[in-house]
């Protein structure tokens, strides 16, 4: 059972691992990125990061719709993380996830904030404009504590 989609540039770090798990009972995480399992340093550094108790897996995202698709995760409550709004668009739309957070991405020269640490390009709101549209939820939160904040009252 998929629990939760977020968007996180960071994947996992100590809001994800310990706030949000903790909130939405997952005991799994799956982080779908297409550029971590080659990247040890950022694999160690994840490693540091898990919490107790919760299995931790990277696949691409290709393999994580297919993992998904396959019916082996099925037996976890499912924390996915990306760190992009095209991943997670990819993923939503082939898994058909309805609800996506909005957790913190990356600042860069073509992006704009739009709440703290969220930062969107243009192709980026159009992305979020038309998951939205095609009726996903996109919500911004950064932890759960935080107020829950529609990602449309947030865009151009």
């Amino acid at each position: 059972m998929i629990k939760l989609l977020r968007i996180d540039h960071r994947l996992l770090h100590g809001q994800v691992a310990f706030s949000w798990c903790k909130q939405i009972g997952t005991d799994c995480i799956l982080l779908a990125c297409d550029t971590l399992l080659n990247d040890k340093l950022r694999m160690s550094a994840i490693k540091m990061a898990k919490p107790s108790g919760v299995k931790v897996v990277a696949k691409t995202v290709d393999d994580s719709i297919e993992a998904i698709k396959s019916g082996v995760t099925d037996k976890y409550n499912l924390f996915i993380v990306v760190e992009s709004v095209e991943d997670a668009n990819k993923l939503a739309r082939a898994l058909e996830i309805k609800e996506i957070n909005l957790g913190g991405t990356k600042p860069r020269d073509d992006r704009h904030m739009i709440s703290k640490a969220v930062y969107v390009s243009e192709d980026d709101e159009k992305i979020l404009k038309d998951l939205m549209d095609d009726g996903f939820e996109v919500f911004t939160q950064m932890v759960p504590s935080d107020k829950r904040v529609d990602t449309r009252d947030l865009l151009k």
